[in-house]
């Protein structure tokens, strides 16, 4: 699978593709050229007796034939380092677009240090099959057949010898590629395995410290290091030996041809002039097959890294939808109606939900650990879609293809907000790239941030550690607000942004939270008392089933799962 992709990838750019055979093609009539010359001159200086000064056109010929056989081989070489550029860029776009379409949903079943092992090495092996093995592949096609054409002619029995020895070089190197070809998955699994590992004891390291496991991570990280090691040796064994056959079968049917040339030139049943032309060509046929061997184990490489990136790519065409132009000017209602939902492979998580949000007022989802809330949020922000029933938009379904658009109407708060290695600024700006300094800063200041900005060293243009390392839980959710009030969207979705804080802290973030809800449709994961008290509407969620709906007032009236979900929390948290 993953040549014939590659191969694929290749003809989508014809251009560079169409250059690259050129090159080859070229090469080897210069070849053929420029062993005539050098035959000529030989015969001309060494048996017709001519000068030196007599032959000056063809000396002069010879040395043009040279320089344009280098400019081809470098343009080979150019077209197919374009031609890998081109492509993993290609690869990678297509790649982060797709991690990006798959979610953190279903993207969790992917390692990240596999991931990143595959955006990084894996694309990057690829350029020794584009640069390396492609151009050898067409030189192996090109030069072999254009020599035996021209010497077939002039000396049958040599070409037939050719033709003889020739299909020895790529049955043995296919006969060694299947014994390497799987030694060279192994390699990129365990190449995998490690970037996998490596991921994990960095994320990891204060668990590690903590339970004092560091030294017996050495161990394992050290462990896997040499099983990779390992693996590698193996790998460059087979390419040792591979190298070695070929080597070898090249140079005795090049000793061959050069033992039966030379004899019938001492018997006199040959012409010096075609005798040298076909010793000086026959290397020349030969070399890219060698060349072709050569690079044969890197383009193994290449296709075993292929095939994992490919197997990411493999539902690419699926995601891959005409978008929908969607733009709400109005109030906003969201409507899930029986919406039922099952994870690949588990039990259904939510049984034949039906909730309605409107405009203006608080949806608060309340229900112990494992009930459906999150799976809801989930479902609502197009990470996943449902299994059955649907989720409606101002009476419009909401689909694959109209996600992008309807994401551009919905602010997200999550309870642990993610900030990039980059300002403060760019942070916030990320809800809005286009919003200029004072519309950020203003933003920031509802957010209840402004005393925070002005205490950091260099205010908005400080520079934060990846994941706000530097920033208390408080102000990373002060900073995921302001986002909120940034994008300035009628449909507000929040993993309640003051649990687990101080008083204090909850307190302040409390009053910015209700300034963000005021005219949106609002959905809230509660954990708080405070907010299932302000939610104009409670939803409780029991094994995937919304088994009451209503106020605060009305649910503890009916002294039923919601009372009993107050009574159990001591009224701190739901």
């Amino acid at each position: 699978m993953g040549q014939k992709r590659l191969l694929q990838e290749a003809l989508s750019c014809k251009g560079k593709l169409v250059l690259l055979g050129t090159s080859s093609l070229a090469g080897a009539v210069l070849a053929v050229a420029q062993a005539a010359l050098i035959a000529a001159l030989l015969d001309g200086v060494f048996l017709q007796g001519s000068s030196l000064e007599e032959l000056h056109g063809q000396w002069l010929l010879l040395g043009g034939v040279l320089l344009l056989r280098v400019l081809a081989f470098w343009g080979g070489e150019s077209c197919g380092a374009y031609l890998a550029a081109a492509i993993k860029t290609s690869l990678r776009r297509r790649l982060a677009g797709q991690l990006l379409a798959m979610g953190p949903v279903r993207g969790a079943s992917e390692a990240t240090g596999e991931l990143l092992a595959v955006l990084g090495d894996g694309v990057e092996h690829l350029e020794a099959y584009f640069v390396r093995y492609l151009p050898s592949l067409f030189a192996a096609a090109a030069v072999p057949l254009l020599i035996l054409a021209v010497i077939t002619p002039r000396d049958w029995p040599s070409a037939l010898l050719m033709l003889v020895t020739a299909p020895l070089i790529p049955i043995f190197m296919t006969l060694i590629g299947r014994m390497a070809q799987w030694r060279t998955r192994k390699q990129w699994d365990r190449l995998q395995r490690l970037g996998a590992h490596f991921y994990d004891m960095l994320q990891g390291m204060l668990t590690l410290k903590l339970f004092g496991r560091s030294k017996q991570t050495v161990k394992s990280v050290a462990s896997a290091s040499e099983d990779f090691r390992e693996v590698t040796l193996d790998v460059l064994k087979v390419a040792f030996l591979s190298a070695l056959v070929l080597e070898l079968l090249a140079t005795i049917s090049t000793a061959l041809i050069a033992v039966a040339v030379g004899l019938r030139l001492l018997y006199g049943s040959m012409e010096f002039y075609d005798a040298m032309f076909v010793l000086l060509l026959a290397p020349e046929f030969y070399q890219p097959l060698r060349q072709l061997g050569a690079h044969f184990h890197a383009a193994l490489a290449g296709k075993a890294a292929a095939e994992r990136i490919y197997s990411l790519l493999k539902a690419e065409q699926a995601l891959q939808q005409e978008p929908e132009t969607w733009r709400f000017t109005g109030p906003v209602t969201v409507a899930l109606e029986d919406v039922s939902f099952a994870y690949e492979g588990g039990a259904e998580v939510l049984r034949h939900v039906s909730l309605q949000l409107q405009p203006g007022k608080i949806t608060a989802l309340v229900g112990s650990s494992g009930a459906g809330k999150s799976t809801i949020m989930s479902l609502l922000l197009g990470m996943m879609a449902p299994a059955a029933g649907c989720i409606r938009i101002n009476e419009r379904v909401l689909n694959a293809a109209g996600i992008e658009a309807w994401l551009r109407h919905v602010a997200y708060v999550p309870q642990q907000p993610y900030l990039f290695q980059t300002s403060l600024l760019e942070n916030i700006r990320l809800a809005k790239p286009e919003a200029s300094e004072e519309e950020v800063e203003a933003a920031f200041a509802l957010a209840g941030g402004a005393a925070l900005a002005a205490a950091l060293p260099k205010g908005y243009e400080t520079m934060l550690g990846a994941g706000g390392v530097e920033l208390s839980g408080g102000e990373r959710r002060r900073v995921a607000l302001a986002r909120a009030f940034l994008a300035d969207a009628p449909v507000l979705l929040c993993d309640e942004a003051t649990s687990g804080l101080d008083p204090e802290s909850e307190a302040a973030l409390q009053q910015s939270f209700e300034r963000l809800c005021q005219g949106r449709t609002v959905l809230v994961i509660a954990h708080r008392l405070g907010t299932v008290r302000r939610a104009d509407q409670i939803a409780v969620l029991e094994s995937g089933q919304i088994i009451e709906a209503g106020n605060h007032k009305e649910l503890l009236t009916q002294q039923g799962a919601y009372a009993a979900l107050l009574s159990a929390a001591k009224g701190a948290s739901v």
